[in-house]
């Protein structure tokens, strides 16, 4: 009898510690319709994780990447939470705004026009904002830079009612990321914004640093002055690492092809994203030989829940469906977009 008990202790603590392990037993993509750009996904994933097929991809190579503004996180109100921030710097913080260059003024205002009066933005527009953003926070601390996006990012996007910038994620695609977590995927942040912007807005999400890939500006030491990095020794009780003026990269394109090398070291085997910026990405990714990939495209088609184009969202589906990416639809793919008590409203200037 004492042997008896002794076996079904065992299997009562051998069960729980079974099931606790299986990722099949937890529920995924709650806030998801049934369609075809998940199916694709859970199939693929179930594929190669898999040791038994042929298409089963080793953990350390399980690399997925994703572009942030519009893919993850809300870029619609009515543009760029970077572009947004910027106006704010230079035309209404009273710390700055009275010393702004004249070029990063004429940036701002651009901005400011295409916002409330939906004036096109001058052709190249990434490039004069990079430009403007490196000078707007130029002598910046890290820890400063840090505090400043995540203070502008409590307040609540033009358009919405029940959140702020830093909770506008879609809330669909958190699940995305938790379902390859539990998979075994390295999953890394290649955004066209500044890199230390990506850092604050994601670092709610616990997605380390070391994750995250965007535009860069030249870093020195506080007392470095001119002198060349080589040359100067930075000092433990003096210096502080602060930005400059001198942009390095904005990553857009090719540009994420390179900077992807440079800091994962690996072609990914799934890549997500929602404009011509991330095509790039997606080709490098379907360019992996090694492995089977898979590539999505997400469409700002809902005008009800969100502030969408339908006519640009034409266009991309068109060109997207064209380069053979995996196509998730806002409007029909999730049940929500932003999460309970987030309500579109109209724009406010």
């Amino acid at each position: 009898m004492k042997k008896i008990i002794g076996k079904l202790s065992l299997l009562l603590v051998l069960v729980p510690l079974t099931a606790c392990n299986n990722t099949n037993s937890k529920q995924y993509f709650k806030l998801w319709n049934e369609c075809d750009s998940l199916t694709t996904l859970k199939q693929y994933v179930e594929d190669v994780t898999n040791k038994n097929s042929k298409n089963y991809i080793p953990v350390e190579d399980r690399i997925a990447t994703f572009d942030m503004d519009g893919t993850f996180i809300g870029e619609l109100y009515p543009t760029y939470f970077e572009y947004n921030m910027l106006e704010y710097r230079v035309l209404e913080d009273a710390a700055y705004k009275d010393i702004a260059p004249a070029d990063v003024v004429e940036t701002a205002n651009d901005i400011r026009n295409f916002v409330r009066n939906g004036t096109p933005l001058p052709d190249h527009f990434d490039m004069k904002h990079a430009y403007a953003a490196a000078k707007a926070y130029s002598g910046m601390t890290i820890n400063q830079f840090d505090n400043y996006v995540k203070e502008y990012a409590k307040n609540t996007p033009n358009g919405f009612k029940g959140m702020t910038y830093s909770t506008s994620f879609y809330k669909p695609m958190l699940e995305v990321f938790d379902y390859l977590k539990d998979n075994d995927f390295k999953y890394y942040v290649v955004s066209g914004s500044d890199r230390f912007i990506c850092r604050a807005l994601v670092d709610s999400l616990g997605i380390e640093s070391e994750y995250v890939i965007g535009m860069d500006v030249e870093l020195k030491a506080t007392n470095q002055g001119e002198t060349a990095g080589v040359d100067y020794t930075y000092d433990s009780v003096k210096d502080n690492l602060i930005r400059t003026d001198n942009l390095l990269s904005k990553n857009l394109k090719t540009n994420k092809v390179k900077e992807i090398m440079k800091d994962i070291g690996k072609v990914p085997v799934l890549s997500f994203g929602n404009s011509s910026g991330d095509q790039a990405m997606h080709n490098f990714c379907k360019q992996n030989t090694q492995y089977k990939t898979e590539v999505f495209m997400l469409i700002a088609d809902d005008d009800v829940r969100d502030h969408a184009n339908l006519t640009e969202t034409a266009k991309r589906k068109a060109k997207w469906e064209e380069n053979k990416y995996n196509i998730i639809s806002m409007k029909n793919d999730f049940k929500t977009i932003y999460g309970e008590g987030v309500e579109k409203v109209p724009f406010v200037f």
